[in-house]
């Protein structure tokens, strides 16, 4: 999948499709995102919450 960097501000944005958001299965109310770069790789994955 390809996707264009968005001019917001004085950055950029990567927007997620609600495609994107239903595979990565997160709920945008309480789930975060860990982002991880990797040379010139970005990977971005849900934290997994602890269960106890």
């Amino acid at each position: 999948m390809k996707k264009k960097l968005t001019r917001t501000g004085s950055g950029w944005s990567l927007f997620f499709t609600k495609t994107m958001i239903e595979l990565l299965n997160v709920n945008l109310e309480i789930d975060e995102l860990e982002i991880e770069f990797i040379g010139k790789e970005l990977k971005v994955k849900k934290v997994e919450q602890n269960k106890i």
